[in-house]
């Protein structure tokens, strides 16, 4: 006979669990469905990240050049400082030699006295502290021990200075090579971007610089008389290299940083300035307002300094940008940084 029992209800717990699954598959199948696709960025914003990336990379280009300064810096002290080491210890030399063969002239007449086989066998400095013994000695002889212990003095004084600027020197190359790699990521990683655009959308962005390299040099013409002869020269001298590129610590005259540029353009006119923009806007004449300027002064951008051009007048600078750039004239509005101020060299 057939049971006529009633099937098993499932749990309220079960019940539930089922409900909360089957609710959260609908969700993510719903949401699945209205996801928008991701969307490659844009000109603009792939042009806006890059400038970035190179800003960041000039930043670096500028720590970089002042370590490398310092560096070629350290390299002549410390050349030079060895230089005076050989000679000082050749005048050392002479010195014991000299005193050394008054002694054995002394030895050979049999008068060598006390106080001389005391130097012979102690250090100077030992020797010349026993006042005692001072009268012993010839003044000739006196003369000759305090000049042998001024020079070892001044030997130990110069060797130390040099170890201190070979340790100043190891940690400056170290510092120089952190900075270079961190100008090469900024660049790489900028690059990557610019092959993320298409062929028709990096002609785009070249015919846009194109026509603002042409309307800046349009207005830069006729921009006013410079505030010196030297001025004059310098600009005119970073006139000649417009259309040069850009590469990083370089100082022409095949290619130029900001700071090579413009420190090679015053090489030019006779004027030797530093060679980071940091320490440029620390020389001459401060000018702290755009409607002062006159062409040739140097020009700075950015809180740290980090960029410098030369103004051209009519609100037109003459630098090298960045990377991927060459020399060329543009509107100081253009820049991506706020200018600070003008130096009249």
């Amino acid at each position: 006979m057939a049971s006529h029992r009633r099937p098993k209800q499932p749990s309220r717990a079960r019940v539930t669990v089922l409900t909360t699954a089957a609710a959260a598959a609908v969700a993510i199948s719903s949401q699945a469905a209205n996801a928008a696709p991701s969307e490659k960025p844009g000109k603009d914003e792939v042009k806006a990240k890059v400038d970035k990336l190179y800003e960041e990379a000039e930043q670096a280009t500028e720590k970089f050049n002042g370590a490398k300064e310092k560096q070629e810096k350290l390299q002549k002290e410390i050349s030079t400082i060895q230089d005076n080491v050989a000679r000082g210890q050749e005048e050392l030399n002479e010195l014991r030699e000299g005193i050394g063969l008054a002694a054995a002239a002394q030895y050979r007449t049999g008068s060598i006295d006390s106080s001389v086989q005391l130097f012979l066998s102690a250090d100077p400095d030992d020797y010349l502290d026993k006042a005692s013994t001072l009268d012993q000695l010839s003044s000739q002889q006196v003369e000759s021990l305090k000049k042998i212990q001024d020079k070892q003095r001044e030997l130990a004084q110069e060797r130390a200075e040099a170890s201190e600027k070979l340790k100043d020197l190891a940690s400056t190359r170290t510092e120089l090579g952190k900075k270079k790699k961190e100008v090469q990521s900024k660049l790489a990683a900028a690059q990557k971007l610019l092959n993320s655009l298409t062929a028709a959308e990096k002609a785009a962005l070249d015919a846009e610089q194109e026509r603002a390299n042409r309307a800046s040099a349009r207005d830069a013409l006729g921009g006013g008389t410079a505030a010196s002869g030297r001025a004059a020269a310098a600009y005119s001298a970073a006139q000649s290299q417009l259309g040069k590129p850009y590469v990083y610590g370089a100082t022409g005259t095949a290619s130029y940083d900001c700071s090579g540029l413009t420190s090679w353009a015053y090489a030019q006119a006779g004027i030797q300035i530093p060679r980071t923009s940091e320490a440029q806007a620390q020389i001459g004449t401060r000018i702290n307002s755009v409607s002062a300027l006159k062409a040739g002064d140097l020009v700075f951008f950015f809180g740290d300094l980090h960029h410098v051009g030369i103004y051209a007048g009519n609100n037109q600078i003459i630098h090298a940008p960045r990377s991927g750039t060459v020399v060329r004239y543009e509107s100081m509005n253009t820049i991506g940084g706020p200018f600070m101020w003008g130096v009249r060299v």
